[in-house]
């Protein structure tokens, strides 16, 4: 802080006629308020208001440094100081008792702020109003603000805008740009595939580094006045002004393609960088900013399993909201227990006996109804729900198992059959979860079968055949679902300890109306019997479709036929006036 020393003023240093004083008293007063002001810690000043010009009474050291010097030096009056002179003189104009403003100036060593007090003063009722005005400088703490802004808006590694400095940032541009007429803005979005894997093999720093390097080539890559921004861990969007529609976001994307063609150097390694890419379009510049990027990031989902560049379509956000409230939704099911199993009959072809069940996941909820299967174990695993849901669905198969047992008074002669997805294979313990849920039901591991696909095989055929060992120590049958579907060879099926087949209900369902159908259920018939495998039958609908397999020798069959999924109690009811009509 400068001295606070106080001088009298005349008031020609800031305008009008000089103040002076006419008698001892005016003196003394005077020498008062010169004292009471060098107490202050802040600029401060007492002026007097006649014939509608402010006239300085007296100020501290501060004062004459921060304002008054300041308006001496300048030819014409600043912006600054006319702008405070202005603010002051509407206070004393309104009546008021006190107000309170801000002013900025440009200093030496950039911007620096004042938080401004006027205020009246008691006087004598012959004598003119006077007024104080004192500042205090905040410079300091709005730097800091500002920097602390910077970084809530920022992204630290990439020094990119994030989520919220983007919408700032359109918002921005669509307020202040000059925008032609029939303009449009689009939404990029970019997901990196595979960047896990960077993390996961080489590190977080070379994780870090790639980010950079991702960032830097794409801004490479853009046109002046469009926005980048890193919006997520792997994820990055533009914000592009589309005087050409949809053909100047398809060229910014093959400009990012290309940015990205070339591989990326971390130590002595090349890293080829792929990615997803989702675009969405306004309908005009009233568009709201936070909805077109949410549909740039649906599109980019779509994109992640399509393997090419996708433009939003109406539908897909929608789409993308159901799947959200399925995910939240379902998350609340598996804490509360909202789920269900239900057990669809397998039957033995050659004798008509109820060999076991599949159980099968149903979930009717309050909100959205009754959910599909096919929808809601995709979103499960897209989530990480996929987990705690096959965890549940394996306990449950077992511990209806054990159920029945207790109701039937010993063992049944039927096992379950419970699905496992590639997602669970590759994130969970699968080989402990199962020995639980045996151990817990008291259930043998002959009568729990394990299904998984063939693409959760191909996708890592060493976890998988170590897997399936640990499985069979377990004593568990293994049946390959959906087969015909993915990418096994003869080799993996005879090198893994594989028990079961099950062809795929799109083979069987039309088998008898299209002839190469019927050839490949009997190939694959003729493999497994080879192999020393059964085989199940799905989707069989009628009586027909049921004799020709079993004249084929398949071994066992399940569909509509037979019987729709039920409950477990139903299950059991099933299974038991079957097993009385048997032995009758």
């Amino acid at each position: 802080m400068e001295s606070t020393s106080v001088r009298n003023l005349p008031a020609t240093q800031a305008s009008g006629t000089p103040v002076t004083g006419d008698d001892d008293s005016h003196l003394d007063q005077s020498i008062a308020m010169t004292d009471w002001l060098a107490a202050l810690p802040q600029i401060a000043a007492i002026f007097s208001f006649e014939n509608g010009d402010l006239k300085l009474v007296c100020g501290n050291e501060s004062y004459l440094a921060a304002f008054l010097l300041m308006t001496e030096r300048s030819k014409a009056p600043s912006r600054v100081v006319s702008e405070w002179r202005e603010r002051m003189i509407d206070f004393i104009q309104s009546g008021r008792d006190s107000d309170n403003f801000e002013l900025r100036r440009e200093g030496k060593l950039g911007p620096e702020y004042f938080m401004c007090t006027a205020g009246r003063l008691v006087g004598q009722q012959d004598k003119p109003a006077q007024y104080l005005f004192t500042a205090t400088d905040r410079t300091g703490e709005r730097t800091i603000e500002k920097n602390l802004r910077r970084e809530l808006l920022s992204d630290g590694l990439t020094a990119l805008p994030n989520r919220t400095g983007f919408g700032e940032e359109i918002d921005d541009r669509l307020a202040n740009a000059t925008w032609p007429e029939n303009a449009q803005f689009g939404i990029i979005a970019i997901d990196l595939s595979r960047f896990s894997r960077v993390n996961e093999s080489l590190g977080p720093m070379a994780g870090d580094e790639l980010l950079i390097t991702v960032a830097k080539r794409l801004k490479s890559s853009l046109r002046q006045g469009d926005v980048l921004a890193r919006i997520g861990g792997n994820d990055f969007a533009v914000f592009a002004r589309l005087n050409n529609g949809l053909s100047d976001a398809l060229h910014i994307v093959q400009r990012i393609k290309e940015a990205l063609s070339s591989p990326i150097r971390l130590s002595d390694l090349q890293i080829r960088v792929d990615c997803a890419i989702g675009c969405a379009l306004s309908i005009n510049l009233d568009d709201d900013p936070d909805d077109v990027v949410r549909k740039a990031q649906a599109a980019v989902k779509i994109a992640k399993r399509t393997g090419k560049v996708e433009i939003y379509r109406n539908g897909v956000l929608k789409e993308a909201q159901r799947r959200f409230s399925i995910e939240s939704r379902l998350r609340d099911a598996l804490a509360q227990g909202g789920l269900t199993l239900a057990f669809q009959p397998l039957i033995h072809l050659q004798t008509g006996e109820i060999t076991g069940f599949e159980a099968l996941a149903r979930w009717s909820d309050e909100e959205l109804g009754v959910v599909p299967p096919v929808e809601f174990i995709a979103v499960a695993e897209e989530s990480g729900l996929i987990t705690p849901l096959g965890r549940w669905a394996a306990y449950e198969a077992a511990q209806a198992l054990s159920r029945w047992d207790v109701k039937f008074g010993q063992p049944l002669p039927v096992g379950v059959n419970v699905n496992l997805s590639p997602i669970q294979m590759a994130r969970d313990d699968v080989a402990s979860m199962f020995e639980e849920a045996l151990r817990y039901s008291g259930v043998a591991g002959n009568r729990l079968t394990a299904e998984l696909t063939e693409s959760a095989i191909v996708a890592d055929p060493d976890k998988a055949r170590k897997l399936l060992v640990a499985l069979k120590g377990l004593q568990m049958p293994i049946a390959m679902d959906d087969f015909g579907t993915g990418f096994s060879n003869l080799a993996s099926l005879h090198s893994l300890p594989i028990d079961i087949l099950k062809i795929d209900r799109s083979f069987v369902s039309n088998m008898l109306e299209d002839r190469d159908k019927a050839i490949i259920v009997r190939t694959i018939l003729s493999l497994a019997e080879s192999l020393n495998l059964k085989v199940t039958a799905e989707g069989i609908e009628t009586q027909e479709l049921a004799h020709a397999l079993q004249q084929m020798g398949c071994w066992q069959g399940q569909g509509y036929h037979f019987a729709r999924p039920m409950s477990e109690n139903d299950a059991f009811d099933y299974w038991r006036a079957r097993w009385n009509f048997e032995t009758i």
